[in-house]
């Protein structure tokens, strides 16, 4: 089976990579991502990281870095950090600066306080996870209907750059149309290419506010 990956014409091609990815509907940094080799020892502790943060999620950097230092010897406070802003999380808890969104990118209100939701494409939720992998991880975005629960588009990806966002969100309004469209502040969803593609399909945007998990 020849995937649209294999498809493009890296080498003597009348056509250049953009336009290329544009027709056969590919992430255009998925073409340039080359991956690199990662260590067992960072996977290690990502994979460690991830599972003190599931139990703590309101651990920060300092008190992760405290647990797993036992277990991994030397380990920097800032590798830990990095580490975490890697795999696209920060301790929970009631406060200034908890969101990651950009200063200049503008917040929505939260829509679905006291809202009774009784019928499918009432309410979508987007969110971003990380998913482990034996050797490695990838990036989990999901669009779901609240009402039923189903699954309307996904995408995989290695790093968290916008444009799988942005194609999960197409694939999603290429099948139906919400209402109202809910998502954390993350700054993908605050970005303007991600909120205008909503505006311009008339779907009310929906942010949780700080601090809510």
């Amino acid at each position: 089976m020849v995937t649209r990956q294999q498809l493009v014409e890296r080498e003597a091609s009348d056509l250049p990579l953009s336009e290329q990815a544009h027709l056969l509907s590919l992430s255009r940094s998925s073409l340039y991502y080359q991956p690199r080799q990662v260590s067992a020892r960072e996977v290690a502790l990502k994979h460690r990281i991830d599972e003190v943060y599931t139990a703590y999620p309101f651990y920060g950097s300092r008190r992760i870095q405290a647990v797993l230092q036992p277990e991994f010897g030397s380990l920097a406070r800032n590798t830990v950090r990095q580490y975490m802003h890697d795999m696209g999380i920060s301790a929970i808890y009631p406060g200034p600066n908890l969101s990651r969104r950009q200063h200049e990118h503008r917040v929505y209100p939260y829509l679905l306080r006291n809202l009774a939701i009784t019928a499918p494409n009432q309410v979508w939720a987007i969110d971003i996870t990380y998913v482990r992998l034996c050797q490695g991880w990838m990036y989990l975005v999901a669009v779901i209907d609240w009402y039923s629960r189903y699954i309307v588009s996904w995408s995989l990806q290695h790093t968290l750059e916008i444009d799988f966002v942005l194609e999960t969100v197409d694939r999603a309004l290429g099948l139906a149309k919400p209402h109202i469209c809910n998502s954390d502040q993350g700054s993908h969803f605050t970005s303007p290419l991600y909120t205008r593609r909503l505006e311009a399909a008339g779907v009310q945007i929906s942010m949780d506010g700080r601090g809510r998990a």
